[in-house]
């Protein structure tokens, strides 16, 4: 029996670093893959299809919501985003971890349909550093910059849904942090009595 991989779910508001986070974490853990979500968003500069986001039309992200395509979806700041469920749920199955780097909204909705999932709220340092993170992009419209920093301070009242918090001060720092939470997390024993006692039942043959 094949002892089943975590669903790691990092999220926090717009700017607290969840993408660079992901970037730095990766490569450290070969047992833990990123799913790319789906969005009706234009790419970024530099972003990849496939690699970044699945980027999709409106009419083709619809209709993966009507086939039950995706695990969780919502949208923000009027594009829709998406995590497609076939990809988690067979990674999961095979012993592997699924880091999942969405939005608050959809973070809840995975929550519901995996409450055994690791659920870690990323906190900027301060606010005053969350406006520098998000001016810092260029991509930002005044406007877009208001929203988003706007709802900042609303979405820091989800803390309480959360398994944990980790502030991201400095890099490493908080994907240390990251790390050991997903290594206590698969030996909890609660997680894993089906593994083990199957095994307990293989030795006693």
């Amino acid at each position: 029996m094949i002892q089943k991989g975590l669903l790691i779910v990092l999220s926090g508001p717009s700017g607290a670093g969840k993408g660079t986070i992901c970037k730095a974490l990766l490569p450290t853990m070969n047992t833990t893959h990123y799913s790319v979500s789906c969005t009706t968003r234009q790419p970024r500069e530099g972003e990849l299809e496939a690699v970044n986001y699945f980027f999709k039309s409106v009419d083709q992200f619809q209709e993966m919501v009507k086939q039950d395509e995706l695990l969780e979806w919502a949208e923000v700041y009027g594009n829709y985003y998406g995590t497609p469920r076939k990809y988690v749920e067979e990674t999961l199955a095979a012993g592997e971890n699924v880091l999942l780097e969405i939005d608050i909204q959809g973070a809840l909705q995975v929550k519901e349909k995996f409450p055994n999932g690791v659920f870690i709220f990323l906190m900027p340092p301060s606010l005053n550093e969350l406006r520098s993170r998000i001016i810092g992009r260029g991509s930002e419209t005044e406007e877009s910059f208001n929203r988003r920093f706007g709802a900042a301070s609303d979405e820091m009242k989800y803390i309480s849904e959360y398994d944990y918090v980790v502030v991201n001060d400095v890099v490493e720092n908080a994907c240390n942090k990251v790390r050991s939470i997903i290594t206590a997390e698969r030996c909890n024993v609660s997680r894993n009595l089906e593994y083990y006692n199957c095994l307990i039942q293989e030795g006693g043959k």
